[in-house]
């Protein structure tokens, strides 16, 4: 405990400067002074004397930055490796809405990417419309600064755990990471995923406390909880020994004291140079180069992204396509790119350390190396964690089949399903049953509706049935996933919260007060079963307020059965078009989806009975046209109808109802093949 604490010590308090670091004295910055740089208050005059006997605790006492050499293995190979100076490989990794996209964009504008009367939309590197939309990062994105005399390759990575099998990959591109932390957050569960991640690979860490200008930032509370996260992880000493910086990124600003940020982002730079190291490389070895990621252009085809590991690359080159089994083609490298700034540039040689693009071979697959013809030999290959949520598609059988979408038949269905694997490692696609249905397995329901949503808007039509948990069995013993919750809740709602997650199967081992608005952080053990639907009716019971976190924990025992939906659906009767007249009759019964004046189909779902069990309704049903006319008409007041979207439609549906998806709607229905359920 007392290395601990001294260790605790030295990382929150002290500002890590390795012996020999010079000051910048000119860069595209605005300077920074010294003092600043050492952690010092700008106004030395009225306390030169404390900072003088700072400064020369820090002249006489050596640190290092995070990984240092003593701690890599000393093996007659590695002494044989260099290193490369003038390049950085950095991942950018955080929770969700932590502020790591808004960060790459400052670090773009203040390296001069942009001109400075160019147009640039926020979030930069979001470029997908789902991105934009939703607010999240889904796809990694690669791109380049340079900063003094140094490229730094930057990957900005998801920070939603159903897409941990991106940042997984990206992680054996680069040296270090920067550990993105909201200030009045802390750690989150996905920031404690990449995390483990990261410390795994051996990878150098600089931990940025992003958003230090929100007025409720507890900088001390979250240094040391990432702290702890460290210890918890099982980080060596250097690992523990990590630079802090503290910085704001919408306002472009860092520093190494919370009170005194630069007016840019300089020191954050440094911390880069100085504390994550240049790739190792194998310099006169023969070439090396292991594929983790694939975009696909209309004109050049598939491009292999990935990390020159040993030797050199150059355009026109024969090479050796490899996979760990040692079964190997040949291909040949037609156009080679670099990423510079924020565009990829084409390059006739890429030296071994470099993050590169490669053209040319048709058919290559992530995980697979790029090699010498000769003599090369297979790097090994990726694995990701296992899915844990499964969800079957199947063609649109519904009455509307064909009205809205252009791929509708199980070939187009299959070739774009099993399309999508190769390049979404941490999916798999299985035959179903049927010769017109198919099992997709992924890490979470968001990683399955991102596909569903993505297909849609090509123009597929399709039906989707409920997710399902993957068990597992070992020992005769079954076994289901298990999942961190961490639910952020204002008191006044918590025992509704409490009971909802203990209905479910969670096991509460936390409890804490957040920050000064009267919140509180709960964090449950809970089986992936429990989780299905539970945003929803937690938002419910706590009035759209509580926010609810959770990643991946392990797989565990079987939990018993858990309900998750106590109420039934208004199923429609008949064929029509829904009118007023029914509807108002309806809503009696329970909350309407729909509208007067939607097309439905018998066995649509068009609301929630208010009990359990379904209710069939006529929403089609005229008034009388008879010649007795009453002295008043009645007016008809209907109620506003639930507007579900995708997700939430995926959550309420059970195990006998589909969800139809097609480019303009979204419908629910009753699955005709399964008629357990009988309907009233």
């Amino acid at each position: 405990m007392e290395k601990i604490a001294a260790l605790a010590a030295n990382t929150i308090h002290t500002p890590l400067l390795p012996n020999n670091t010079t000051l910048p004295k000119t860069s595209s910055f605005q300077p920074f002074f010294s003092n600043q740089l050492l952690g010092l208050p700008l106004s030395s005059s009225s306390s030169s004397a404390s900072s003088l006997t700072a400064a020369k605790r820090f002249s006489c006492r050596p640190i290092k930055c995070s990984v240092s050499e003593a701690t890599e293995p000393k093996t007659e190979k590695k002494r044989q490796l260099l290193r490369r100076g003038d390049v950085r490989n950095i991942a950018i990794v955080a929770h969700v809405d932590h502020g790591k996209t808004t960060l790459v964009d400052a670090m773009l504008k203040q390296t001069k990417v942009f001109r400075d009367n160019q147009f640039v939309q926020e979030r930069i590197m979001d470029s997908n419309d789902l991105e934009r939309e939703r607010g999240i990062t889904i796809l990694s994105k690669n791109t380049s600064v340079t900063y003094k005399d140094a490229k730094i390759n930057i990957i900005d990575t998801p920070g939603h755990s159903d897409f941990g099998g991106e940042v997984e990959r990206i992680l054996n591109m680069v040296e270090g990471i920067l550990l993105v932390v909201d200030s009045v957050e802390g750690p989150m569960p996905q920031t404690r995923f990449v995390l483990k991640k990261a410390l795994e690979f051996g990878h150098s860490v600089v931990v940025v406390v992003n958003k230090i200008d929100r007025p409720s930032a507890r900088p001390e509370y979250v240094v040391n909880s990432t702290f702890e996260l460290f210890i918890e992880l099982n980080a060596t000493d250097e690992q523990c020994d990590f630079q802090v910086i503290y910085a704001s990124g919408i306002k472009g600003q860092a520093g190494l004291t919370p009170e005194n940020l630069a007016e840019d982002l300089g020191p954050l730079f440094e911390s880069i140079i100085r504390c994550i190291p240049g790739p190792r490389i194998d310099k006169d070895g023969a070439l090396q180069m292991l594929v983790t990621n694939i975009e696909y252009d209309e004109h050049k085809g598939r491009i292999a992204i990935g990390r020159v590991q040993a030797g050199v690359l150059e355009k026109g080159l024969d090479v050796r396509v490899c996979t760990s089994d040692d079964s190997c083609r040949y291909g040949r490298v037609t156009e080679l790119y670099v990423y510079d700034k924020f565009n990829r540039v084409p390059a006739n040689k890429v030296e071994a350390g470099d993050i590169c693009a490669v053209c040319g071979i048709t058919d290559i697959q992530i995980g697979e190396t790029i090699a010498d013809k000769v003599s090369g030999k297979p790097l090994p290959s990726i694995k990701v964690e296992e899915p844990t949520v499964k969800m079957s598609f199947s063609i649109n059988t519904s009455p509307f089949v064909g009205r809205e979408g252009k791929y509708v038949t199980s070939r187009n269905l299959r070739d774009r399903l099993y399309r999508e694997l190769e390049r979404n490692l941490a999916m798999k696609v299985e035959d179903g049953e049927t010769a017109d249905t198919f099992v997709v397995s992924g890490r979470g329901t968001l990683h399955i509706t991102i596909l569903i949503e993505n297909m849609r808007r090509e123009g597929y039509e399709f039906m989707v049935g409920p997710p399902k948990v993957i068990n597992k069995k070992v020992d005769e013993k079954l076994l289901e996933p298990y999942e961190i919750a961490t639910v952020e809740v204002p008191e006044e709602h918590m025992g509704a919260v409490v009971e909802l997650l203990g209905k479910r199967r969670g096991q509460m081992f936390d409890m804490q007060g957040v920050g000064l608005e009267g919140t509180t952080l709960l964090k449950y053990k809970i089986p992936t079963r429990g989780l299905l639907g539970l945003r929803n009716s937690i938002l419910t019971a706590s009035r759209g307020t509580a926010i609810l976190n959770t990643v991946f924990d392990s797989y565990g025992p079987w939990a018993g059965e858990i309900s998750t939906r106590d109420q039934g659906s208004l199923v429609a009767f008949e064929d029509g078009t829904s009118t007023s007249y029914a509807i108002s009759s309806s809503q009696e019964r329970g909350q309407m989806f729909i509208g007067p004046g939607v097309d439905v189909y018998k066995g649509q779902i068009v609301g929630i009975h208010q009990r359990p069990g379904d209710l069939s309704l006529n929403v089609c049903k005229k008034k009388a046209a008879t010649n007795i006319r009453s002295n008043k008409e009645q007016t008809v007041i209907l109620d506003t109808p639930l507007d579900y979207s995708l997700d939430d439609c995926i959550e309420y549906i059970q195990e006998d109802e589909l969800v139809e998806v097609t480019p303009a709607s979204i419908r629910m229905s009753k699955n005709p093949k399964i008629t357990n359920k009988k309907t009233r």
